[in-house]
């Protein structure tokens, strides 16, 4: 049994919490520069340099990439040889999102459903958890902004609606939500389990370096077609009109009932912010 102590979970996650707030990854860096050399609207590639440009700003000064710092949320992996040594891994989250968010002056969003009472420091974190194999942790922090999340969707198919229904819906989907989820966009689609199983690896989809295709050859090139065919929406970059909607389309697939079709589509923002750390 390996043992982390449960103070070292806490300051890597802080720090984790905090860069990925202030430092945007290489992917979606790289993802912008194709973007300004495929943009075909003046205005289009004028938002992308903003973009470029606001993200160097951000790093330089250490100030968030966007005023929506997002909910915090964990995807973690942890071995059935792992002990955290002086407290529970919730509770070393949830401390992390609670230090990072106060220290760094992020925009605390979590709040009471009904009265709308914020809860003063982003707790409580969304965790989900994976048990495997072995003696290794680890935590992918991701923070998810109101704008984007709003416009994502989780629907019930039919079996006979297959490949088609899955497409179509997507891409209506991003054609309804216009310029909300401030485009260009990340769409990650989860398809299969059930209903929540979807939501969540449709979440997980966005994890995936940006430009990277799937492993399997069918779903490689499914998200290929539902990129073409969102980009050939128009809407563009901050929907102004453009070439450039989405910078990708991620999807993961799992087996599902025989009776059912879930399918979940979680938009991310242009500011994909998130941060992977292992113990």
């Amino acid at each position: 049994m390996r043992s982390i102590p449960f103070n070292t979970v806490k300051k890597k996650m802080k720090a984790a919490i905090m860069e990925a707030a202030f430092v945007a990854g290489d992917d979606l860096m790289a993802s912008f520069r194709r973007a300004l050399a495929e943009e075909e609207s003046p205005l289009g590639k004028e938002i992308l340099n903003q973009l470029l440009e606001n993200a160097e700003i951000a790093k330089d000064k250490r100030i968030p990439l966007c005023q929506d710092t997002g909910l915090a949320i964990f995807f973690v992996e942890i071995g059935d040889e792992v002990k955290i040594k002086g407290g529970l891994l919730s509770d070393a989250l949830n401390e992390a999102t609670k230090e990072a968010y106060g220290d760094a002056y992020l925009r605390k969003s979590a709040c009471n459903c009904f009265t709308r009472k914020n809860t003063g420091d982003n707790t409580p974190a969304i965790i989900h958890y994976d048990i495997v194999k072995g003696d290794k942790l680890k935590i992918v922090f991701c923070a998810k902004g109101g704008g984007s999340e709003n416009m994502s969707r989780v629907t019930m198919l039919k079996p006979s609606d297959g490949r088609k229904g899955i497409e179509d819906f997507v891409v209506q989907r991003v054609w309804e939500a216009q310029a909300n989820p401030c485009p260009p966009i990340i769409v990650g689609v989860g398809i299969g389990g059930t209903f929540e199983r979807a939501a969540i690896i449709a979440k997980k989809s966005l994890l995936t370096p940006i430009g990277e295709r799937n492993s399997d050859p069918e779903l490689a090139e499914m998200e290929k077609s539902m990129l073409k065919k969102i980009n050939d929406l128009g809407i563009g970059p901050g929907g102004l009109g453009g070439r450039i909607t989405a910078l990708d389309v991620k999807v993961i697939m799992e087996p599902c009932h025989i009776a059912s079709l879930p399918l979940a589509v979680n938009i991310n923002c242009h500011s994909s912010r998130h941060a992977e750390i292992d113990f």
